[in-house]
């Protein structure tokens, strides 16, 4: 009887042990897959990125390739800081939304009701059309270049435009690209002036704002609204952009200090906090924050297109596009999706978030690789593992 205990007991813990070694066996594997996307993209001693894979909280996949920065040759890793670019909005909207929260602003309110020396097409934008890009504002790098064709160079990577100047050329405008709600088109200008709203609703600077209401809650200590000569990016990677067959460093450019269209900074082992802070809710309720995630329909109720005109702005020209407020929201292989791209000199980023509780984080230091893609291919694999296991 004893004999037959100890063989039964023999057998199950072999079974345990086998089946945990196939887990184990099978999430090496994945690892493998998804290192051999992203491994062959950069050599180890060139710029390049750093990688994470998350699944219902949990980090599947976390890695770092190739340097911060040519001339001090430091390895990229999950601490890396890395400019954000346009992956900020959504921390921007993010602010307005808590704003709101806090029955400080409302969404309806006019840039007119909030700073009432702006022009009078600022009568009918509202906070909710800047959010979600229906606002029609002038494109600011159109107005720097129109202004520098008129008077000759103003701006420069070492004389950088400000929020402030920014607001001022769109105040010398008497007019938009379209009547707000009438068009859809991806606007820095937009969030620009979303930053500004923060810093005249809440009293507090944009960067003293986001620190106080996000960073610090989320304990992301090393995430910062970079200001140069005001602070310091903390184990920062440097941007890097093809010269030739070579790369070289080009890490600013005379927009680079704008602040709620792009200024933010920040690393995979932070941003796996924002991660699950959107997860759980620690922000905002469910309820509040469901605004984000709904996409905008026009005026007449009609679904918002990309411009039909091509430029460095517009991803997919010509195609429908689904927006809510910092977030991109079409579905991907008809699964739901909310996701954003940033893209600036020398950086390229990406945020892809799944419904099925899976969420991709690249982060490149060089413009010549091509994070969404990238991303997509990883989901790619996730998505063919789970059906494989179903």
């Amino acid at each position: 009887m004893k004999l037959k205990l100890i063989i039964a007991l023999v057998a199950l813990f072999i079974l345990g042990t086998t089946g945990k070694m196939s887990a184990q066996s099978s999430e090496t594997s994945m690892e493998k897959k998804i290192d051999a996307v992203f491994s062959g993209v950069t050599s180890p001693d060139a710029p390049g990125l750093a990688a994470l894979v998350r699944k219902n909280g949990s980090a599947v996949f976390k890695r770092g390739y190739g340097v911060r920065a040519l001339r001090s040759k430091a390895k990229i890793d999950a601490r890396t800081n890395f400019r954000l670019a346009s992956f900020t909005k959504q921390f921007t909207a993010m602010a307005i939304m808590l704003l709101v929260h806090d029955g400080k602003l409302r969404y309806d309110e006019t840039l007119t009701e909030i700073f009432p020396d702006f022009p009078a097409y600022g009568k009918t934008i509202a906070v909710r059309n800047l959010l979600n890009h229906t606002s029609g504002l002038p494109d600011y790098e159109d107005l720097m270049d129109a202004a520098e064709k008129a008077k000759g160079p103003i701006w420069s990577p070492e004389k950088q435009i400000q929020d402030a100047e920014v607001f001022e050329l769109l105040k010398k405008e008497t007019n938009g690209k379209f009547a707000p709600g009438t068009s859809w088109a991806y606007s820095n200008s937009g969030y620009v002036v979303l930053g500004l709203i923060v810093a005249k609703v809440s009293g507090q600077s944009f960067g003293e704002f986001l620190h106080e209401r996000i960073f610090v809650p989320l304990k992301m200590n090393h995430t910062i609204l970079f200001q140069k000569g005001k602070n310091e990016v903390m184990d920062r990677a440097f941007g890097h952009s093809k010269d030739g067959d070579a790369l070289k460093e080009t890490d600013q450019s005379s927009t680079s200090a704008t602040l709620g269209d792009g200024g933010i900074y920040s690393n995979l082992h932070e941003l796996a906090k924002w991660d699950e802070a959107l997860s759980n809710h620690a922000l905002l309720s469910e309820k509040e924050f469901q605004l984000a995630l709904t996409p905008v329909k026009l005026n007449d109720g009609s679904e918002p297109h990309w411009p039909k005109e091509a430029n460095d702005d517009n991803l997919h020209p010509g195609k429908p596009v689904s927006y809510g407020f910092g977030w991109f929201l079409d579905a991907y292989q008809g699964r739901q999706r909310m996701w954003h791209t940033g893209s600036t000199v020398g950086f390229r980023s990406v945020i892809e978030r799944f419904g099925e509780g899976w969420t991709v984080i690249i982060l490149c230091n060089r413009t010549d690789l091509e994070p969404e893609k990238l991303a997509l291919q990883v989901a790619d694999l996730m998505f063919k593992e789970q059906e494989r296991r179903r």
